[in-house]
C-alpha cells in the first residue's frame, strides 16, 4: 500500500515567534542570534526582510551585518519556542498519531490511515497550514509525498506558506535535477566526495548502480542511492517533542579558550549534570558516551566509548567522558567548544548482564546518591547542590 507522508516545516520559526512577541520587528530586517559576547555569534533564524538582503542561517552576525547594516538582532528565547512547538504538535495530532519530530520546528506525519477522514494528503496539508496560521499566528510549508525523504524535499521547495506534492508520477521530473546536497543524508563532506566522481545532482545518483555507491560509501551510500531512486521506506517513528530517542547531549562554546585539563573537566562535569537530569526525567540509562571537541581553528573531532555498565549518573558520564578526552586529545590547540553526549540509551529497568569484575554495589550506591541529589535539585532548584569543583571553578573565573 502506498503511504502518504507529510513533512511540516514552520517558516523562519524562531524569528516568527519573536515577531509575534514584538510586532514592530515585522517591519525591519531582523535575526535571532546567539550572544556574540559568549562567542555564539551566529544567525539562528531570520525574517523574510533579512533574507532579501542575503542573510542566511548559520553565518556569523558580523557577516550578516555586512550584508544588511540595518539588521536588528535579538537573543533567542528557547522556552517560548518549545511552547509553540508543543502547540503545533497538538495540531498535528488531530490528524494522525504517527508523528516524528525533526527538530523543534519540523515534523513528519504519516497520514495514510487518515485519508478517508480528512481527504487527500494535499488537502490535509492545506488544512494543517490554515490551522497553524489561525491558532499560532505562524506559517508553515508542507511537503506531501510517498516517503519521508521526498516529503522533506517538498517542504523545502516553496517557502513560505505553501504545499508541494511530490508523487510517484512526477518525482523524477521534480527531484532529479536538484543538487545532491538538497537530499536528506547528503552533507558537505559527502557532496564533496560525490562531486569528485562527477556526481552533482540527485538524478546523477539515481543513474548509477547501487553497487557503485556501496563500494564508494558503504551502507550510507546504499541509503543515499535508495533515497534518490524513490525507494526510501523508513517509517515515521512516533515520539513527543521532548522525548529522548537514542542519545542525549549538551554542549557549549566557551567565553575563553580552554587551555588546561582542569578547565575541560569542570565543563564536562557541568554538562553531565544537565544530561543526568534529562536521563532521570525520562527514566533512561546510557550504554556509552560520546564527546565532541572543537579547537580554536574550528576543527572538530569526535570520539566515543562504551560504559562498563549502563548508567544515568552525571558523575559516571563525566568521568568516562573526561577519561576519553585525556586518551584522545593531543592539546595541539586550545579548545573553543565541548559537547558531551550519552548514547545508546535504554529504559532504566532494562535487564543487564553484569560483568564479572564490575562493582555492582558501588554502582548502586552512586546511583542512589545521584537520585537523592536530583530530588534535592527538583525541590530547591538546580543550584541548590553542586560539585565543589564547579563552585571553585566559578570563583576563580570571577577573580
Amino acid at each position: 500500500m502506498e503511504r502518504t507522508i507529510l513533512h511540516c516545516d514552520m517558516n523562519n520559526f524562531f524569528a516568527s515567534v519573536e515577531c509575534l512577541k514584538f510586532p514592530h520587528l515585522r517591519d525591519v530586517p531582523m535575526a535571532v542570534c546567539g550572544d556574540v559576547e559568549e562567542r555564539h555569534g551566529v544567525v539562528l533564524a531570520k525574517n523574510e526582510k533579512a533574507k532579501a538582503f542575503g542573510v542566511s542561517t548559520g553565518e556569523s552576525v558580523w557577516n550578516a551585518k555586512q550584508k544588511c547594516p540595518e539588521l536588528v538582532t535579538v537573543p533567542p528565547h528557547h522556552g517560548e519556542y518549545a511552547e509553540f512547538s508543543k502547540r503545533a504538535f497538538e495540531i498535528y495530532s488531530r490528524f494522525t498519531d504517527e508523528i516524528e519530530p525533526f527538530g523543534m520546528d519540523e515534523c513528519w506525519l504519516d497520514v495514510t490511515g487518515s485519508l478517508r477522514l480528512f481527504g487527500s494528503g494535499e488537502e490535509i496539508a492545506d488544512k494543517i497550514r490554515a490551522i497553524i496560521k489561525e491558532e499560532l499566528g505562524l506559517t508553515a510549508s508542507v511537503g506531501v509525498s510517498f516517503n519521508k525523504v521526498f516529503a522533506k524535499l517538498g517542504s523545502d521547495m516553496k517557502k513560505p506558506d505553501a504545499t508541494t506534492v511530490i508523487s510517484k508520477e512526477n518525482f523524477k521530473e521534480r527531484v532529479w535535477g536538484l543538487p545532491a546536497t538538497e537530499m536528506l543524508g547528503v552533507g558537505r563532506a559527502t557532496a564533496k566526495k560525490l562531486n569528485s566522481y562527477g556526481i552533482y545532482t540527485i538524478g546523477h545518483i539515481a543513474a548509477r548502480p547501487r553497487e557503485y555507491f556501496e563500494n564508494l560509501l558503504g551502507k550510507m551510500g546504499v541509503q543515499i542511492w535508495r533515497s534518490a531512486c524513490g525507494l526510501d521506506d523508513s517509517p515515521v517513528v512516533y515520539h513527543t517533542p521532548d522525548e529522548l530517542d537514542k542519545s542525549c547531549g549538551h554542549g557549549t562554546t566557551t567565553r575563553h579558550d580552554l587551555t588546561s585539563p582542569g578547565e575541560v573537566w569542570r565543563l564536562m562535569l557541568e554538562l553531565s549534570q544537565q544530561i543526568g537530569h534529562k536521563l532521570y526525567k525520562h527514566e533512561k540509562k546510557a550504554m556509552g558516551v560520546s564527546i565532541s571537541i572543537r579547537d580554536n581553528r574550528l576543527v572538530t573531532k569526535q570520539w566515543q566509548c562504551k560504559l562498563k555498565t549502563p548508567s544515568a549518573s552525571p558523575s559516571v558520564i563525566a568521568k568516562e567522558a573526561f577519561s576519553l578526552f585525556e586518551r584522545s586529545y593531543l592539546w595541539a590547540h586550545p579548545i573553543r567548544s565541548v559537547t558531551v553526549t550519552a548514547i545508546d540509551l535504554i529504559d532504566r529497568d532494562t535487564p543487564q548482564q553484569l560483568e564479572m569484575f564490575c562493582d555492582a554495589q558501588s554502582d548502586a550506591k552512586a546511583e542512589a546518591l545521584d537520585r537523592a541529589i536530583e530530588e534535592i535539585r527538583s525541590k530547591y532548584g538546580k543550584n541548590s547542590i553542586k560539585n565543589a569543583v564547579l563552585i571553585e571553578g566559578r570563583n576563580k573565573e570571577k577573580q
